[in-house]
């Protein structure tokens, strides 16, 4: 199973990780291959609660993900 994962670097320096499809799902790293590692092992840890729960995963139709360029 593949999920997008969004990686930003945060104003002291770290790696942060979410996981749009899995709303609360988020890790960081003080490297971008940390923070890669952390969100995988998040998004396990997620699931598995998600399972635990009886919580079903649900995909979003009809959402595409589009780049847009804008001149300043």
């Amino acid at each position: 199973m593949k999920f997008k994962v969004l990686i930003e670097r945060d104003e002291d320096g770290y790696y942060v990780a979410t996981v749009p499809a899995l709303p609360g799902c988020i890790s960081q790293g003080r490297t971008e291959m940390e923070a890669n590692q952390n969100i995988k092992e998040a998004i396990e840890l997620h699931l598995k609660c998600l399972a635990e729960d009886g919580v079903p995963l649900t995909t979003r139709s009809g959402v595409r993900e589009v780049a847009v360029a804008v001149s300043l």
